[in-house]
């Protein structure tokens, strides 16, 4: 096939990239009842990592350069590809968050992108800079069941493709619980409708006019059909295809719903899903379903210790034309993690967090709890080992946060049981002592860890004792959240990852507090050994 024309104005960074295919919200006035096959590719939860990075074990993983090419190698094999988005491009690395996402828009422009389904954190910014990224992409952004209050639609609901005869209509949906977990300063004047009633309405509008139904929800897959992608589907007849996001689900095959297929692509651009459409005379035939690895890698040892990276799946290069113009975005980070963001009246200490209360530990925490208030959470954790540097007395720049937490772990909100709090604080002597799961904890919280007699008493969360028939709300890292450092109790009950990464919280918290900081031991927790 041939390639698309790519020009890179330098000094702007400006990348444009001549369509490939032409767009036509509502065109066709009939299906065509073709057959033939379409490849449809997906991300989700791209959540601002348009360059390579470190994903522990693996270093130099995803990014849009090596993304590009994946999908370029794709498209010389076949004829009729297809490339959506689930939503969540906001919110992330720095090289994205200090430039309003541009870089990221910049690298699905270049790729070629078809549409991208609005997310809550598309929202986490004023609605004036979600205009300013539609007129930067060249891909229009959808969702059916966003309006204003006059009822007129924020973007538009769908789109419809043509694929040689072959019509596949493509309708965007997010969660309505976005005004719940978003500023009402943004989303209050915006009406959220019922995800089910919108993809009913939108499927009966389709129907007549397409082969192919495709919805492109940012809902989450969950366990049962109560919530997310799975309520929608197993409510609505129609939908060929529903290609999720939201919940960050690394799936290794396709679920299933009364005969639908939901995918996910996990997040962050670490996996591209491609599904494989078989149509015949205008009906879906056929369906196959599988993640593509963005240079993740296995790591193994050689017998001096080193460590030896084995690539899952293929290796993608960079594709070089859209690594230089982004890689200017990575310089200018350099210089604006120079920024003074406060100052210490004293030494915060690193070296005791993973054997006792520290001030730097409460202060991390007390940041993810601040961060969710409005989530109404009643306390965060932290494992001392995600703490890596000390914090001296004096200015801080941005870059110490950086180094105090190096890991890309976003704030996460987990719905525990009475019971299952109560096996977390039980949980705590079991910890060798000096390793990395060893808690700090959130204003609002007290109690006595016993290593002499292997329990945890005078328990106390916001002055109350742990009542066994409540459900708690806790802030945590995402690292915790999916059962890091053998918090296993954590992942099973509803989870809402906020997309902040916690040295963003960390550093926001600190203006919060007006810049200057003092280090703090309260008395939250009280160690006998």
């Amino acid at each position: 096939m041939n390639k698309r024309i790519r020009i890179i104005l330098a000094a702007g960074l400006l990348l444009v990239a001549l369509p490939f295919a032409l767009i036509a919200n509502g065109g066709g006035e009939v299906p065509l009842k073709g057959s033939g096959e379409i490849i449809v590719l997906h991300t989700n939860d791209f959540h601002g990592h348009p360059i390579k990075f470190f994903h522990y074990p693996s270093p130099d993983v995803g990014g849009l350069p090596a993304i590009a090419t994946l999908v370029e190698d794709i498209r010389d094999e076949h004829p009729n590809v297809l490339l959506l988005d689930a939503g969540d491009l906001n919110t992330g690395r720095p090289e994205s968050n200090f430039f309003d996402t541009t870089p990221d828009i910049i690298g699905y422009n270049y790729i070629g992108y078809d549409a991208l389904t609005l997310g809550n954190h598309e929202f986490d910014k004023p609605l004036a800079i979600l205009e300013k990224q539609q007129r930067l992409a060249n891909f229009p952004f959808i969702s059916a069941n966003i309006s204003y209050a006059d009822g007129t639609p924020v973007v538009e609901p769908y789109i419809i493709k043509t694929f040689d005869d072959i019509r596949v209509g493509i309708f965007g949906l997010t969660t309505a619980e976005t005004p719940t977990v978003t500023s009402p300063n943004i989303t209050g004047s915006l009406l959220f409708e019922d995800e089910v009633e919108a993809a009913k309405r939108i499927v009966a509008e389709l129907e007549p006019k397409v082969d192919i139904i495709i919805a492109v929800g940012h809902l989450g897959l969950y366990d049962d059909n109560t919530l997310g992608s799975r309520r929608v589907v197993s409510m609505v007849d129609g939908i060929d295809l529903f290609i999720d996001g939201h919940s960050h689900t690394n799936l290794s095959e396709a679920v299933w719903v009364n005969e639908t297929p939901i995918v996910q692509a996990w997040q962050w651009g670490l996996h591209v899903g491609k599904a494989t459409i078989t149509v015949d005379n205008g009906k879906l035939s056929a369906f196959d379903w599988e993640a593509l690895p963005v240079n993740l890698k296995e790591v193994s040892e050689d017998a001096d210790g080193n460590n030896i990276y084995t690539y899952i799946g293929e290796e993608y290069t960079e594709d070089p034309y859209l690594l230089a113009a982004l890689i200017p975005y990575k310089n200018q980070v350099e210089v604006e993690l120079g920024e003074i963001i406060g100052n210490s009246t004293a030494f915060f200490n690193q070296s005791e967090v993973r054997i006792t209360e520290t001030a730097l530990g409460n202060l991390v925490s007390d940041a993810m709890l601040w961060e969710t208030e409005r989530l109404e959470v009643d306390f965060a954790i932290q494992n001392g080992g995600g703490i890596r540097a000390d914090l001296p007395e004096g200015s801080i720049k941005k870059k110490l946060i950086y180094e105090i937490l190096p890991f890309d772990n976003t704030v996460i909100t987990v719905e525990m049981t009475g019971v299952e709090v109560q096996e977390m604080f039980d949980f705590f002597p079991t910890i060798p002592r000096g390793k990395g799961g060893f808690p700090q904890v959130s204003k609002g919280v007290e109690f006595t860890v016993d290593f002499t007699s292997g329990e945890t008493r005078d328990i106390s969360i916001n002055g109350e004792p742990i009542d066994p028939g409540r459900t708690y709300k806790v802030a945590t890292n995402s690292f915790l959240a999916t059962g890091g450092d053998k918090y296993v109790m954590m992942t099973n009950g509803y989870q809402y990852d906020t997309s902040r990464f916690q040295r963003d919280t960390l550093i926001d918290y600190i203006q919060h507090l007006g810049g200057s900081i003092t280090p703090k031991v309260e008395g939250r927790i009280t160690v006998i050994e």
